[in-house]
């Protein structure tokens, strides 16, 4: 059976989905859907999720996730989960619609909600990475899985030295994992 490390699941940067800092939320989704058609990764069939943010030297600076998005269209999330530690914590269906009612979500209609976040830039919505989302590509499986574990983490962020070269994605992780069971189960 194969050691693997993150190198040999990560997504090369030139692979993934990038927009610079000041572009809006509607270019980083043309963005994703741009490097998802043209998406072939021999590891998993599941495409990109996020889309990675560039400064002006080309260096990655923020994440921007499909949860970061969707918090995008409606501004007043920001005034909920400001401060609050609320990640990770479950509620109830009727908790869950009364906030909606008690916060006026998503009072104007989507289209226009939708409309308005388009504009919007990444910057402000993107996501910066810290330092628990960071793993060297000489990482081996059974530490990155750690990683995304303890982490609660959708996908790290890929360095060689102090520079990005790409993402290893939980979802590749699982995959790799899922042949080894199949493996194992036949020796």
């Amino acid at each position: 059976m194969k050691t693997f490390k993150v190198v040999d699941l990560m997504v090369p940067l030139s692979e993934y989905a990038t927009v610079s800092e000041d572009a809006s939320l509607y270019e980083a989704v043309m963005a994703l859907e741009k490097a998802q058609e043209k998406y072939v990764y021999k590891h998993s069939q599941y495409r990109h999720r996020a889309i990675l943010v560039l400064n002006t030297d080309k260096k990655v600076v923020g994440k921007l996730s499909q949860i970061d998005i969707l918090r995008a269209l409606e501004p007043k999330y920001d005034e909920i989960l400001e401060g609050r530690g609320l990640h990770g914590i479950g509620f109830s269906k009727r908790f869950i619609k009364t906030m909606l009612k008690d916060y006026a979500l998503f009072d104007n209609p989507l289209r226009d909600l939708c409309r308005k976040a388009s504009e919007k830039p990444v910057k402000k919505i993107m996501h910066t990475p810290q330092e628990g989302e960071f793993v060297s590509e000489e990482t081996t499986l059974d530490q990155a899985l750690h990683q995304f574990v303890i982490g609660n983490h959708q996908s790290l962020l890929v360095t060689r030295g102090e520079d990005i070269i790409g993402i290893i994605r939980l979802t590749d992780v699982f995959t790799a994992i899922f042949h080894m069971m199949k493996e194992c189960k036949f020796e």
